[in-house]
């Protein structure tokens, strides 16, 4: 008997179909989140590079742009919006001209506090009705379709800011 998943109709029908239902579940995510952010003027768009440095602030934009999985000149593009929202600001490298590092204000960095709890309560809803022991098991195999995919696309060593 033939495994279903090696057919192509299998996926015609969507709800086979991984890159389709992890699509609409990280639109879901992205709104839920947008909700809660959009109040103190964060986009989903700029939320992803705040998110990093608040992790790691100062890091390089080239840096900053493989952590968040994002061409370059698309984070050109959102650190130009996070400035005008008053939220980083770039200066260029002592040590090398080439090298633009980004900063937080003082405005994004207090924003951690009031948004960092709007994660965890997205992630209590979408998690309704599972157990720790779901949860953990969907954190790996969502991490493992990842780096599979990685491995099938050479620049996608990063997290490709595509949509399957």
């Amino acid at each position: 008997m033939s495994d279903p998943r090696d057919d192509a109709k299998f996926y015609a029908n969507s709800s086979n179909s991984l890159g389709y239902l992890t699509r609409i579940a990280f639109r879901s995510f992205s709104r839920a989140l947008e909700q809660r952010t959009q109040p103190h003027g964060v986009s989903s768009g700029q939320w992803r590079f705040l998110r990093v440095l608040w992790q790691e602030d100062g890091i390089t934009q080239r840096e900053l742009s493989r952590r968040v999985g994002m061409r370059e000149p698309t984070t050109v593009i959102a650190l130009k919006s996070l400035e005008k929202s008053g939220f980083v600001r770039r200066e260029q490298s002592t040590e090398d001209r080439r090298r633009i590092h980004v900063f937080l204000t003082p405005l994004a960095k207090r924003l951690e506090k009031k948004l960092m709890p709007a994660v965890a309560e997205v992630n209590r809803i979408a998690t309704k009705g599972m157990t720790e022991r779901d949860i953990e098991k969907l954190r790996r195999l969502l991490a493992k379709v990842g780096a599979n995919l990685a491995e099938d696309i050479p620049e996608a060593k990063l997290a490709s800011d595509s949509s399957v």
